[in-house]
């Protein structure tokens, strides 16, 4: 069992957790890095996408839409994302427009809606935690954007800082206290040498895993809890992509240490 993957930054389109070769079922991810004037296409069957750009610009485009030059930070730690939501069974090009790097999530869709865009304007920026696990949350494709599966924001972890902490988990159908989630992070660090501790276990046992996380490295989370460690020193930025049919924060703490939240 390894839910732990690595992009290796290599021009054009990775594919790096695809449906039937991953613990995940809810959720598939890419990620795109265009010279100026590249271009790449999609045309899958009844899949949502969410294209948040981690840096650059692009275009986006498809039947009846046009998102030009789309993007306004240079990397992940300039500032709020762009983020462009694409409906199922919807035809689109991505062109970069000087040199773009982009995370494509994509989920099982039944329901159609409007392609969207959500700018650095309209992400809601909230301070979460206590000290020893404080961190900078930037919610993207929430319930304010109309959407089937995907839910999808960053956050920004100061090194020394735990996030996802106390333990918490979304993977069982209980709601409103818990909702069936997957999920997908993706990290960055602003010092190369950056590293980190990603660990995810279930309560039963039969999970119980723990990855050293660079820049440009994924852990999925097919479920159970989740505490990530930024080590001291070095500032951390992960991308949060959950899937599943009640979009939001419905999630149940590790009753062990439940009592952190007091």
């Amino acid at each position: 069992m390894n839910f732990k993957k690595t992009w290796t930054k290599k021009f054009g389109k990775s594919e790096i957790y695809k449906a039937g070769e991953c613990a995940c079922k809810k959720v598939e991810m890419d990620m795109l890095r265009l010279a100026d004037g590249q271009t790449k296409a999609y045309r899958e069957e009844n899949k949502e996408y969410a294209l948040v750009i981690l840096g650059g610009k692009c275009t986006v485009k498809g039947e009846g839409f046009c998102f030009e030059n789309a993007g306004k930070r240079k990397d992940v730690f300039d500032g709020p994302a762009t983020c462009i939501y694409i409906p199922r069974n919807t035809p689109f090009t991505v062109t970069g427009v000087g040199e773009v790097s982009i995370a494509v999530s994509k989920s099982p869709a039944t329901k159609d809606f409007k392609p969207a865009i959500i700018n650095p304007e309209d992400v809601v920026i909230k301070n979460l935690g206590k000290p020893g696990w404080e961190r900078e949350a930037h919610f993207i494709l929430d319930d304010r954007t109309d959407a089937e599966m995907l839910y999808i924001g960053e956050a920004f972890v100061k090194g020394g800082q735990w996030a996802s902490y106390p333990p918490h988990k979304h993977d069982d159908d209980n709601m409103p206290t818990e909702a069936e989630t997957e999920e997908i992070y993706y990290y960055e660090f602003k010092n190369p040498a950056g590293f980190g501790i990603q660990r995810v276990y279930t309560m039963e046992g039969d999970v119980d895993e723990v990855y050293v996380v660079k820049s440009g490295d994924f852990v999925e989370i097919p479920r159970g809890y989740h505490p990530f460690h930024a080590a001291p020193g070095y500032d951390n930025y992960y991308l949060w992509i959950m899937a599943g049919k009640d979009r939001g924060f419905f999630m149940t703490t590790d009753e062990e240490h439940a009592w952190l939240n007091k």
